[in-house]
Protein backbone atom coordinates (compact mmCIF):
# COMPACT_ATOMS: atom_id res chain seq x y z
CA UNK A 1 0.00 0.00 0.00
CA UNK A 2 2.92 2.48 0.53
CA UNK A 3 4.58 2.02 -2.34
CA UNK A 4 1.43 2.42 -4.50
CA UNK A 5 0.33 5.55 -2.48
CA UNK A 6 3.88 6.91 -3.23
CA UNK A 7 3.46 6.27 -6.52
CA UNK A 8 0.57 8.21 -6.97
CA UNK A 9 0.89 11.12 -4.95
CA UNK A 10 1.60 13.08 -8.29
CA UNK A 11 -1.66 11.91 -9.70
CA UNK A 12 -3.38 13.22 -6.44
CA UNK A 13 -2.10 16.45 -6.53
CA UNK A 14 -2.80 16.94 -10.21
CA UNK A 15 -6.30 15.79 -9.41
CA UNK A 16 -6.55 18.02 -6.29
CA UNK A 17 -5.34 20.90 -8.13
CA UNK A 18 -7.76 20.31 -11.52
CA UNK A 19 -10.40 20.14 -8.84
CA UNK A 20 -9.73 23.33 -7.18
CA UNK A 21 -9.21 25.18 -10.65
CA UNK A 22 -12.91 23.76 -11.59
CA UNK A 23 -14.65 25.20 -8.57
CA UNK A 24 -12.51 28.36 -8.79
CA UNK A 25 -13.87 28.98 -12.73
CA UNK A 26 -17.62 28.34 -11.43
CA UNK A 27 -17.23 30.65 -8.95
CA UNK A 28 -15.25 33.55 -11.09
CA UNK A 29 -17.62 32.70 -13.46
CA UNK A 30 -20.24 34.72 -11.05
CA UNK A 31 -22.08 31.00 -11.07
CA UNK A 32 -24.68 31.55 -7.50
CA UNK A 33 -25.06 27.55 -7.04
CA UNK A 34 -22.63 27.02 -4.77
CA UNK A 35 -24.37 23.47 -4.08
CA UNK A 36 -23.94 22.08 -7.78
CA UNK A 37 -20.36 23.38 -8.11
CA UNK A 38 -19.11 21.33 -4.89
CA UNK A 39 -21.44 18.62 -6.12
CA UNK A 40 -19.02 18.57 -9.45
CA UNK A 41 -15.95 18.44 -6.85
CA UNK A 42 -17.55 15.18 -4.93
CA UNK A 43 -18.40 13.69 -8.07
CA UNK A 44 -14.42 14.11 -9.75
CA UNK A 45 -13.59 12.91 -5.97
CA UNK A 46 -15.39 9.48 -6.33
CA UNK A 47 -14.06 9.13 -9.79
CA UNK A 48 -10.67 9.63 -8.43
CA UNK A 49 -11.17 7.57 -5.85
CA UNK A 50 -13.02 4.40 -7.85
CA UNK A 51 -9.74 4.56 -10.18
CA UNK A 52 -7.31 4.41 -7.48
CA UNK A 53 -9.49 1.85 -5.95
CA UNK A 54 -9.38 0.05 -9.39
CA UNK A 55 -5.59 0.52 -9.69
CA UNK A 56 -4.70 -1.07 -6.31
CA UNK A 57 -6.64 -3.94 -6.59
CA UNK A 58 -5.73 -5.14 -10.28
CA UNK A 59 -2.15 -4.25 -9.54
CA UNK A 60 -1.67 -5.38 -6.14
CA UNK A 61 0.18 -8.43 -6.50
CA UNK A 62 2.89 -6.36 -8.59
CA UNK A 63 2.76 -3.92 -5.72
CA UNK A 64 3.05 -7.14 -2.99
CA UNK A 65 6.22 -8.21 -5.01
CA UNK A 66 7.93 -5.00 -5.24
CA UNK A 67 7.28 -4.22 -1.49
CA UNK A 68 9.10 -7.70 -0.26
CA UNK A 69 12.22 -8.87 -1.37
CA UNK A 70 12.09 -12.21 -2.91
CA UNK A 71 14.24 -14.88 -0.94
CA UNK A 72 15.31 -16.10 -4.02
CA UNK A 73 15.77 -15.25 -7.49
CA UNK A 74 13.16 -17.93 -8.68
CA UNK A 75 10.62 -15.97 -6.27
CA UNK A 76 11.08 -13.13 -8.44
CA UNK A 77 10.02 -14.54 -11.72
CA UNK A 78 6.33 -16.17 -10.18
CA UNK A 79 3.55 -15.25 -11.82
CA UNK A 80 1.88 -11.63 -10.79
CA UNK A 81 -1.47 -9.97 -12.49
CA UNK A 82 -2.64 -10.06 -15.93
CA UNK A 83 -2.69 -6.25 -16.57
CA UNK A 84 -0.16 -5.08 -19.61
CA UNK A 85 1.80 -3.17 -17.00
CA UNK A 86 2.43 -6.45 -14.89
CA UNK A 87 2.90 -8.58 -18.06
CA UNK A 88 5.41 -6.55 -19.32
CA UNK A 89 7.94 -6.47 -16.16
CA UNK A 90 7.05 -10.03 -16.15
CA UNK A 91 8.47 -10.91 -19.70
CA UNK A 92 11.43 -8.45 -18.32
CA UNK A 93 12.15 -10.50 -15.48
CA UNK A 94 11.85 -14.03 -16.76
CA UNK A 95 14.24 -12.98 -19.79
CA UNK A 96 16.84 -11.92 -17.02
CA UNK A 97 16.26 -14.94 -15.20
CA UNK A 98 16.90 -17.04 -18.24
CA UNK A 99 19.75 -14.86 -18.79
CA UNK A 100 21.42 -15.17 -15.52
CA UNK A 101 20.82 -18.95 -15.62
CA UNK A 102 22.54 -19.64 -18.75
CA UNK A 103 25.27 -17.77 -17.47
CA UNK A 104 25.27 -19.58 -14.29
CA UNK A 105 25.72 -23.02 -16.57
CA UNK A 106 29.01 -21.21 -18.14
CA UNK A 107 30.64 -20.05 -15.24
CA UNK A 108 29.94 -23.73 -13.74
CA UNK A 109 31.15 -25.71 -16.58
CA UNK A 110 34.34 -23.72 -16.67
CA UNK A 111 34.62 -24.05 -12.99
CA UNK A 112 34.64 -27.33 -13.50
CA UNK A 113 36.92 -27.68 -15.95
CA UNK A 114 39.18 -25.75 -14.02
CA UNK A 115 39.08 -27.86 -11.14
CA UNK A 116 39.53 -31.34 -13.76
CA UNK A 117 42.55 -29.36 -14.62
CA UNK A 118 43.94 -28.83 -11.42
CA UNK A 119 43.18 -32.18 -10.12
CA UNK A 120 45.07 -34.07 -13.09
CA UNK A 121 47.74 -31.27 -12.29
CA UNK A 122 48.74 -32.44 -9.17
CA UNK A 123 48.47 -35.88 -9.64
CA UNK A 124 50.87 -35.31 -12.59
CA UNK A 125 53.14 -33.78 -10.17
CA UNK A 126 53.11 -36.06 -7.37
CA UNK A 127 55.19 -38.93 -9.25
CA UNK A 128 58.16 -36.80 -10.36
CA UNK A 129 58.14 -35.47 -6.73
CA UNK A 130 58.25 -38.84 -5.34
CA UNK A 131 60.80 -40.26 -7.71
CA UNK A 132 63.41 -37.23 -6.86
CA UNK A 133 62.60 -37.88 -3.34
CA UNK A 134 63.66 -41.79 -3.57
CA UNK A 135 66.39 -40.22 -5.56
CA UNK A 136 67.80 -37.83 -2.47
CA UNK A 137 67.14 -40.46 0.22
CA UNK A 138 69.72 -43.05 -1.51
CA UNK A 139 72.65 -40.32 -2.09
CA UNK A 140 74.67 -38.00 0.77
CA UNK A 141 76.20 -34.58 0.46
CA UNK A 142 74.95 -31.15 1.32
CA UNK A 143 73.44 -30.42 -2.49
CA UNK A 144 70.84 -33.45 -2.26
CA UNK A 145 69.88 -32.52 1.41
CA UNK A 146 69.05 -29.10 -0.06
CA UNK A 147 67.34 -30.75 -3.43
CA UNK A 148 65.29 -32.36 -0.39
CA UNK A 149 63.90 -29.51 1.24
CA UNK A 150 63.52 -28.03 -1.74
CA UNK A 151 61.15 -31.08 -3.23
CA UNK A 152 59.53 -30.67 0.25
CA UNK A 153 58.48 -27.34 -0.34
CA UNK A 154 56.82 -28.43 -3.83
CA UNK A 155 55.13 -30.87 -2.00
CA UNK A 156 53.66 -29.21 0.76
CA UNK A 157 52.49 -26.54 -2.38
CA UNK A 158 51.11 -29.17 -3.84
CA UNK A 159 48.87 -30.11 -1.23
CA UNK A 160 47.80 -26.81 -0.65
CA UNK A 161 46.44 -26.96 -4.04
CA UNK A 162 44.76 -30.92 -4.17
CA UNK A 163 42.87 -29.84 -0.54
CA UNK A 164 42.00 -26.62 -2.27
CA UNK A 165 40.32 -28.25 -5.25
CA UNK A 166 38.79 -30.91 -2.79
CA UNK A 167 37.01 -28.32 -0.60
CA UNK A 168 34.83 -27.32 -3.86
CA UNK A 169 33.45 -30.81 -3.26
CA UNK A 170 34.04 -31.36 0.59
CA UNK A 171 30.71 -32.98 1.27
CA UNK A 172 31.01 -35.76 -1.45
CA UNK A 173 34.80 -36.55 -0.33
CA UNK A 174 33.60 -36.60 3.22
CA UNK A 175 33.42 -40.17 5.31
CA UNK A 176 33.18 -39.82 9.54
CA UNK A 177 34.61 -42.50 11.10
CA UNK A 178 35.63 -43.65 15.16
CA UNK A 179 39.29 -43.30 14.67
CA UNK A 180 42.44 -43.27 17.55
CA UNK A 181 43.17 -39.40 18.16
CA UNK A 182 47.13 -40.80 18.90
CA UNK A 183 47.31 -43.02 15.71
CA UNK A 184 47.04 -40.05 13.80
CA UNK A 185 48.95 -38.00 15.38
CA UNK A 186 51.71 -40.14 15.52
CA UNK A 187 51.41 -41.12 11.57
CA UNK A 188 51.70 -37.21 11.12
CA UNK A 189 54.85 -37.13 13.29
CA UNK A 190 55.90 -40.32 11.22
CA UNK A 191 55.26 -38.22 7.46
CA UNK A 192 57.18 -35.22 9.41
CA UNK A 193 60.25 -36.93 10.86
CA UNK A 194 62.35 -35.54 8.26
CA UNK A 195 61.30 -31.87 8.76
CA UNK A 196 61.77 -32.77 12.20
CA UNK A 197 65.50 -33.75 11.73
CA UNK A 198 66.21 -30.80 9.55
CA UNK A 199 64.77 -28.16 11.52
CA UNK A 200 66.61 -29.05 14.42
CA UNK A 201 62.96 -29.16 16.58
CA UNK A 202 62.18 -32.61 18.63
CA UNK A 203 58.47 -34.10 19.28
CA UNK A 204 56.65 -34.16 22.02
CA UNK A 205 53.78 -36.89 21.75
CA UNK A 206 51.50 -36.76 24.88
CA UNK A 207 48.17 -38.14 23.69
CA UNK A 208 46.43 -40.46 25.64
CA UNK A 209 45.86 -43.42 23.55
CA UNK A 210 42.30 -44.13 24.75
CA UNK A 211 40.88 -40.98 23.55
CA UNK A 212 38.79 -41.80 20.68
CA UNK A 213 37.10 -39.24 18.27
CA UNK A 214 34.76 -39.04 15.22
CA UNK A 215 35.92 -37.57 12.28
CA UNK A 216 37.23 -37.87 9.19
CA UNK A 217 40.07 -39.31 9.28
CA UNK A 218 41.94 -37.85 5.35
CA UNK A 219 40.73 -34.44 6.39
CA UNK A 220 41.99 -34.47 9.93
CA UNK A 221 45.52 -35.67 9.32
CA UNK A 222 45.79 -33.07 6.51
CA UNK A 223 44.32 -30.53 9.53
CA UNK A 224 46.86 -31.62 12.45
CA UNK A 225 49.86 -31.83 9.38
CA UNK A 226 49.34 -28.13 8.61
CA UNK A 227 49.58 -27.37 11.91
CA UNK A 228 52.59 -29.08 12.86
CA UNK A 229 54.25 -28.23 9.81
CA UNK A 230 53.82 -24.28 10.78
CA UNK A 231 54.96 -25.27 14.23
CA UNK A 232 58.17 -26.72 12.93
CA UNK A 233 58.76 -24.06 10.58
CA UNK A 234 58.45 -21.22 12.77
CA UNK A 235 60.93 -23.00 15.44
CA UNK A 236 63.87 -24.26 13.06
CA UNK A 237 66.88 -23.68 14.95
CA UNK A 238 65.23 -23.28 18.29
CA UNK A 239 66.47 -27.28 19.36
CA UNK A 240 63.34 -27.14 21.78
CA UNK A 241 59.93 -29.62 21.57
CA UNK A 242 57.18 -29.06 19.90
CA UNK A 243 54.29 -30.44 22.14
CA UNK A 244 51.34 -32.74 20.89
CA UNK A 245 48.78 -33.08 24.04
CA UNK A 246 45.51 -33.93 24.62
CA UNK A 247 42.62 -33.59 27.16
CA UNK A 248 39.03 -33.39 28.07
CA UNK A 249 37.28 -30.61 29.05
CA UNK A 250 33.66 -31.71 29.71
CA UNK A 251 32.06 -33.84 26.75
CA UNK A 252 34.61 -32.47 24.30
CA UNK A 253 38.23 -33.60 23.39
CA UNK A 254 41.15 -31.12 22.79
CA UNK A 255 44.07 -31.54 20.77
CA UNK A 256 46.84 -29.02 21.92
CA UNK A 257 49.73 -28.71 19.74
CA UNK A 258 52.35 -26.01 21.28
CA UNK A 259 55.81 -24.59 19.81
CA UNK A 260 58.20 -22.35 21.78
CA UNK A 261 59.44 -20.47 18.34
CA UNK A 262 58.98 -17.03 17.42
CA UNK A 263 55.24 -16.60 17.84
CA UNK A 264 52.90 -14.25 15.78
CA UNK A 265 52.53 -10.36 16.71
CA UNK A 266 49.07 -9.87 18.51
CA UNK A 267 47.90 -7.54 15.82
CA UNK A 268 48.13 -10.40 13.78
CA UNK A 269 46.26 -13.43 15.47
CA UNK A 270 42.75 -11.92 14.22
CA UNK A 271 43.75 -12.47 10.21
CA UNK A 272 46.23 -15.82 10.39
CA UNK A 273 42.71 -17.78 9.10
CA UNK A 274 41.89 -15.03 5.96
CA UNK A 275 43.45 -16.46 2.69
CA UNK A 276 46.69 -15.27 1.39
CA UNK A 277 47.46 -13.52 5.14
CA UNK A 278 51.04 -14.03 5.88
CA UNK A 279 51.75 -11.53 8.14
CA UNK A 280 55.05 -10.05 9.83
CA UNK A 281 56.33 -13.75 10.21
CA UNK A 282 55.77 -14.70 6.29
CA UNK A 283 56.94 -11.57 5.32
CA UNK A 284 60.26 -12.40 6.91
CA UNK A 285 60.76 -16.37 6.75
CA UNK A 286 59.26 -15.72 2.95
CA UNK A 287 57.85 -19.30 2.67
CA UNK A 288 53.89 -18.27 3.32
CA UNK A 289 51.49 -18.60 0.99
CA UNK A 290 48.66 -17.75 3.73
CA UNK A 291 46.34 -20.70 2.35
CA UNK A 292 47.50 -23.40 5.27
CA UNK A 293 45.39 -22.17 8.36
CA UNK A 294 42.59 -20.31 5.87
CA UNK A 295 42.46 -24.15 4.77
CA UNK A 296 42.16 -25.36 8.26
CA UNK A 297 39.94 -23.33 9.65
CA UNK A 298 37.17 -23.76 6.65
CA UNK A 299 37.68 -27.67 7.25
CA UNK A 300 37.25 -27.88 10.83
CA UNK A 301 33.93 -25.86 10.53
CA UNK A 302 33.00 -28.23 7.88
CA UNK A 303 33.53 -31.20 10.24
CA UNK A 304 31.83 -29.15 12.90
CA UNK A 305 35.08 -29.31 15.17
CA UNK A 306 36.34 -25.98 16.75
CA UNK A 307 39.54 -24.17 16.42
CA UNK A 308 41.77 -21.72 19.17
CA UNK A 309 45.04 -20.22 18.25
CA UNK A 310 47.25 -18.22 21.36
CA UNK A 311 50.19 -16.53 20.59
CA UNK A 312 53.08 -14.90 22.31
CA UNK A 313 55.97 -13.11 20.37
CA UNK A 314 59.22 -14.97 21.36
CA UNK A 315 57.63 -17.72 23.07
CA UNK A 316 55.67 -19.68 20.86
CA UNK A 317 52.16 -20.63 19.24
CA UNK A 318 49.36 -23.16 20.83
CA UNK A 319 46.90 -24.45 18.96
CA UNK A 320 43.76 -26.19 20.15
CA UNK A 321 41.28 -28.47 17.77
CA UNK A 322 38.21 -29.60 19.59
CA UNK A 323 36.26 -32.19 18.80
CA UNK A 324 32.81 -31.70 20.65
CA UNK A 325 30.32 -34.35 21.41
CA UNK A 326 33.51 -37.06 21.24
CA UNK A 327 33.85 -40.46 22.95
CA UNK A 328 36.16 -42.00 24.69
Amino acid sequence: MKLFLREHIPLLVYSIIQLFVTFSVYWLDGYDNLLTALYSVFLGICLLIGYLTYRYFSHRMLYNKLSTPSKTLHESIQEMDSTPFSVAIQEVLETQYNYYQQQLKIWEYKQKEHLTFLNQWVHQMKTPLSIIELITQEEDGESFESIAEEVDRMKYGVEIVLYMERLETFEQDFHVERVSLQDIVQEVVRENKLLFIRSYVYPEVNVNPNLIVETDKKWIRFVINQVLSNAIKYSAGSRKNVTMASFEEGRSIILEIQDRGVGIPKEDLPRVFRPFYTGENGRKFKESTGMGLYLVKNIIEKMNHGIEIESEVGKGTKIRIIFYYASR
